[in-house]
């Protein structure tokens, strides 16, 4: 029996998710998706081999795993229903997930799970299990294109112009859960990596507006009891949403393809 599959969002990530799952994952179905524009989503979804029905947001949790590819403003009224309804939530707004871990508490209750996927990072499964051990800090540089941060609201809020930027500038630093909430659109990666470490509070995170870079560049250092190490991934911008990565869909279909394989590599 396959399980069936929501997703909630049908743009750079969504879409290419959904195609996968049309092409075939074993023990996969896509059932469903949802789209703030939903004669664009139809249209999209016409030539499919089995074309998922359009419906609202809290229908999606029909399906035993919601896939979260949405704006992080209408997470609560994705994740909210999945969860009531003990479903899986794949969420890739893992940014809005830092201030609502009363939801996964909530999980604990209905039975829901929440997989947070790796999205356009690399090391979490060292980073976790690190975080089993003594860990003395955990920090990521994000560098990416000045067009790759426009509009974020932490450079609204402190009247932050990238425009025609000759050189790299900081535009922040401080801790995980600051940087979820002042880039939302940017920094996912950055609460992920918290979640699976030590914690949005004591990871920290530095973003740069670099104009010499034309690829999204995370550096992660660990200093931990276990080991310490350095990782770069350099991801290639998403062709229709340069704040993403064309790694985070692949990310997310790997993801909902380890829920069902026979063998699974890595913690």
């Amino acid at each position: 029996m396959a399980l069936t599959v929501g997703i909630a969002g049908l743009g750079a990530i969504g879409l290419d998710v959904a195609r996968a799952l049309d092409a075939g994952i074993p023990s996969l179905a896509l059932v469903a998706v949802s789209a703030r524009d939903a004669a664009r989503a139809r249209t999209r979804v016409a030539a499919f081999r089995e074309p998922p029905a359009i419906v609202g947001l809290d229908a999606l949790a029909a399906a035993d795993i919601v896939v979260e590819a949405a704006p992080a403003a209408i997470f609560d009224a994705i994740a909210e229903p999945a969860i009531e309804a003990g479903r899986i939530l794949v969420p890739l707004s893992a940014g809005a997930l830092l201030p609502r871990m009363h939801l996964v508490e909530r999980a604990r209750q209905t039975g829901a799970r929440i997989i947070v996927p790796t999205g356009a990072l690399l090391g979490l499964d060292a980073v976790r299990a690190a975080a089993e051990g003594a860990v003395g800090s955990v920090t990521i540089e994000t560098r990416k294109p000045p067009a790759g941060l426009a509009g974020a609201p932490y450079l609204v809020e402190h009247g932050i112009a990238l425009d025609g930027l000759a050189a790299p500038q900081r535009v922040f630093a401080g801790n995980a859960r600051e940087a979820a909430a002042g880039f939302p659109a940017n920094v996912n990666v950055a609460a992920a990596l918290a979640l699976a470490g030590i914690g949005p509070e004591r990871t920290q995170v530095e973003i740069w507006a670099d104009p010499g870079v034309t690829r999204n560049t995370h550096t992660i250092r660990v200093e931990a009891e276990a080991a310490r190490f350095t990782m770069t991934i350099e991801g290639v911008p998403s062709e229709g949403n340069p704040r993403t990565g064309r790694l985070t869909p692949l990310s997310v279909i790997a993801c909902l393809r380890g829920l069902t394989a026979t063998l699974r590599v890595g913690s």
